[in-house]
This record gives structure tokens, C-alpha cells and sequence, in this order.
């Protein structure tokens, strides 16, 4: 089943191009089936990309997936249309009473901030606080994730020397958990962070579990209370041009940025990037939807107020 999406939503048309099947809410509502109902609350500067980079994978499964976004409250994004955001996006304050079956976090331009620094911290507990009890499985991304982490948990989040940035190889630490159904032993994630969580502080709660980390790259994923919490320090979702254009971009303000490590055929910045994660980055969302999501959830919406932990 493809995802039921709001009429005009610029990823459609975007992904048609790749032959993605995807739907508009007028012909989902023609099926007798209660789709998932997931939420995205995105932070990122560029909406539409992310939007388009998160449809693409939500898109490949047997379900029929229900998506809205969320925006912070009084925040103007600089590269995305007011229309745009007035027109897809709705403010906590609407969708507070409702229930979601999923919702993803994605990462923010905020990083380097202390967590209480950021401008819209207060509003933001407040949802991760809200989704513990109006969601079945939340998916935190990159920057939600340490934010999360923080939050739940007191984990805190270190400088690092130099952006980590690149595509890295990880580990699976427990390869029985279902998140990781069909993958193999190693996997790529693409990274591109100032700061990092590390696994000392992740092993020092009991409510977590470490489930991949990198060499290299450091904690990947940790989950909680039986996966209705997923934090991911990288970026599954990135299309193969993200970190070419991250890198362009940086280059071009004189920012101090190395090239994205294993990343371009032999190291060079003029040919094709090596896209070599982008068969667990469709099992890792499959999988979350499949797993945590669909068999978790109940068919009465309302009553995931009741769940426990998973």
C-alpha cells in the first residue's frame, strides 16, 4: 500500500518521477482500512527535502500510512514558502487531543547549542513528553535524538573536534532485535553532526539499550521502553546528493569542512557519490513501521493511552 498524503504535498509529483507509489487522501479514502497514522515534526531547514527524502522511504511498504507534519509554534523557516508551511503543516496546538499510531523527530541546525538554548526547547518537551502517551513508537533523528536522550534520560551530548561527516559502517549489537530484521552484520549510515552521545553514558541507564554503534562514527541506535522510543545519531533518510550539497555549501561560505569520508568513487568531489545505504535505510524504516508501529498499535486508536511499554 502506498502512503496517504494531503492533495499538492510537492513530494508527490517529486517521487512519481522515481515510480514510488504514492496517493492522495481522496482515492485512500476509497479503501476500507484503517491506514497508520503517522506525525513528522520537522526541524529541518529544508522541509521539502526532507519531507521527499522521509516519503520515499515510509512509501515502501504492504501499509497504508496516513502522514501529517507538525511545525513548532511561531517559527518562520527561512527556505521553505510560507504558503507551503500554512498549507501541510498544522501547530501542536491542533493535534494535541489527537492519536498517532508513529511520529518521527527529524534533526535540526541547532547542535552546537546547549539544549535549553534552543528557542523553542519549552514547546519541544512538551511533544516528546505529549508522544508518550498519544504515540505508540517515536522515531527520533540525528539532533532529536541526543535531544531526546537528554530529555528522557539526562544523556548528554559532547563537542567534537571536527564534523563527523561521511558515510560510516556499523555494527549490530543485537542482531534479534526486529529493527533489524534482514539486515547483515555491517551496515552504512550517513552522518554529518558537530556533536556525538557516547556509549558510556547510553550504558548507564538501564532503560536503554545500545543496539548499533561504528568504529568511527560512534553510537548509530538505542532504543527504550521496548521500542516505543528509537534514537538514530545518523541519517538513514539522506538521498545520495545530501552530503555532495552539504559539502558544496560549506565550501562555498569558507566554513571549515573536510570531505565527506567514504563517500565519493575514489575520493573525487566531480563524479557520483558510492550509495551504498540505501537497502537498510528501506529495511530500517520497513521494519520500524512493521514492528513497533503496525503490531503494536490498536485498531482503536484512542487506546494507545493505555499502552506500557512494549
Amino acid at each position: 500500500m502506498p502512503l496517504n498524503l494531503q492533495k499538492n504535498l510537492p513530494a508527490i509529483e517529486l517521487l512519481k518521477k522515481e515510480h514510488i507509489f504514492v496517493m492522495d487522501s481522496l482515492r485512500a479514502s476509497e479503501q476500507d482500512i484503517r491506514p497508520l497514522r503517522v506525525v513528522v515534526l520537522n526541524l529541518m531547514p529544508l522541509k521539502i527535502t526532507t519531507e521527499t527524502d522521509l516519503v520515499r522511504l515510509l512509501s515502501n511498504s504492504p501499509l497504508q500510512v496516513e502522514l501529517d507534519f507538525m511545525k513548532i509554534k511561531g517559527h518562520q523557516p527561512k527556505n521553505t514558502p510560507i504558503k507551503h508551511m500554512q498549507e501541510f503543516y498544522k501547530d501542536f496546538d491542533s493535534i494535541c487531543a489527537d492519536y498517532y499510531d508513529g511520529m518521527i523527530v527529524t534533526g535540526a541546525p541547532v547542535e552546537q547549542l546547549e539544549f535549553e538554548d534552543v528557542t523553542y526547547w519549552d514547546e519541544l518537551k512538551v511533544i516528546f513528553d505529549w508522544s508518550r502517551t498519544h504515540v505508540t513508537s517515536t522515531l527520533y533523528i540525528c539532533w532529536a535524538a541526543q535531544a531526546g536522550l537528554y530529555h528522557f534520560y539526562g544523556v548528554p551530548k559532547y563537542e567534537l573536534h571536527a564534523k563527523r561527516f561521511g558515510i560510516f559502517k556499523h555494527t549490530v549489537n543485537d542482531p534479534l532485535q526486529q529493527i533489524f530484521r534482514g539486515f547483515d552484520d555491517e551496515f552504512y549510515v550517513p552522518h554529518s553532526r558537530h556533536t556525538e552521545i557516547r556509549r558510556e553514558d547510553i550504558l548507564k541507564v538501564p532503560e536503554l539499550k545500545l543496539l548499533s554503534e561504528s568504529e568511527d562514527a560512534g553510537v548509530c541506535m538505542a532504543m527504550s521502553r521496548g521500542g516505543r522510543e528509537i534514537f538514530i545519531t545518523g541519517h538513514f533518510e539522506y538521498a545520495p546528493n545530501t552530503l555532495h550539497e552539504e559539502y558544496m555549501r560549506d565550501l562555498q561560505k569558507g566554513l571549515p569542512i573536510g570531505m565527506p569520508e567514504n563517500y565519493y568513487r575514489d575520493d573525487d568531489p566531480s563524479g557520483l557519490p558510492l550509495v551504498r545505504w540505501r537497502g537498510h535505510a528501506n529495511l530500517f524504516f520497513t521494519n520500524w513501521l512493521n514492528y513497533y508501529v503496525y503490531q503494536e498499535t490498536p485498531f482503536h486508536i484512542e487506546d494507545i493511552r493505555h499502552l506500557g511499554d512494549l
